[in-house]
């Protein structure tokens, strides 16, 4: 097995930080949580795992962590179950051909619809083994994004929450990477040399997701503070959808 020494080093202050102050603010772990991460192998959910691990031997917060990966046709996951390995991480792997399905059923949406159906699956799995928690890479960006979709195509002003608890499975979804923009993640994976997989999604680059963050990234040329103007508003929106407990 090939590892990489720099897997051992911790996060740098500044997005160690602001996944300590998520964390914290929203209260998303509890004194023995087994939390299970979603594994999908790219650098936010890489980046999530490392932190978790390291949040999980120096916290005074006692609490478990394993790895599940919803794995699609044609993934390399060995990487993934090395780097696992490494930092002593129990590792599980699921075989799903979502993108068959999409075929199938022809979905004009196949983002949402395979993230829907791999949310679905880590939940289940989640509650069938006894953990707690389902802890997702969602990040600042992808939070923006969803606003913007959201706003655009249904009139609400509203994203997805930094804790949701799934009543169908009694599984709390945790999000620590919500306060963490993708520029940090993207630059603090290089530094760590996380075995990041390459997408083997045929959508990618082509779906109305990818024309919003388009959207957004001009928008936030013309407004620097456009994050911090989203998370205002998130943070202050009615009690059933506001991001402030």
């Amino acid at each position: 097995m090939m590892t990489n020494n720099i897997w051992s080093s911790p996060l740098n202050k500044s997005l160690r930080r602001k996944i300590g102050t998520a964390l914290t603010k929203w209260h998303m772990i509890n004194h023995d949580d087994n939390i299970l991460v979603g594994l999908s192998g790219g650098k936010d959910s890489l980046i999530l795992l490392h932190a978790l691990h390291e949040f999980s031997r120096r916290s005074p917060v006692k609490f478990s962590l394993a790895a599940l990966t919803v794995k699609l046709s044609g993934m390399d996951t060995q990487p993934l179950s090395e780097y696992c390995s490494h930092l002593g991480i129990p590792y599980t792997i699921i075989e799903q051909d979502i993108i068959s399905i999409i075929n199938t059923r022809h979905e004009k949406s196949p983002c949402s619809f395979c993230a829907n159906m791999r949310r679905g699956i880590l939940s289940s799995w989640a509650a069938q083994h006894g953990f707690t928690s389902l802890a997702l890479g969602h990040s600042l960006d992808d939070a923006v994004e969803t606003f913007f979709m959201n706003l655009l195509h249904t009139g609400r002003a509203q994203s997805f929450q930094p804790v949701a608890h799934m009543s169908r499975t009694g599984v709390t979804v945790i999000r620590p990477l919500v306060l963490s923009t993708e520029a940090a993640i993207i630059d603090e994976a290089k530094r760590l040399s996380l075995p990041i997989i390459a997408s083997s999604c045929p959508f990618a680059g082509h779906t109305e997701r990818q024309r919003i963050r388009e959207y957004v990234a001009e928008l936030r040329g013309q407004i620097p503070d456009l994050y911090a103007k989203i998370l205002h508003a998130l943070e202050n929106l009615s009690d059933s959808e506001s991001w402030t407990l």
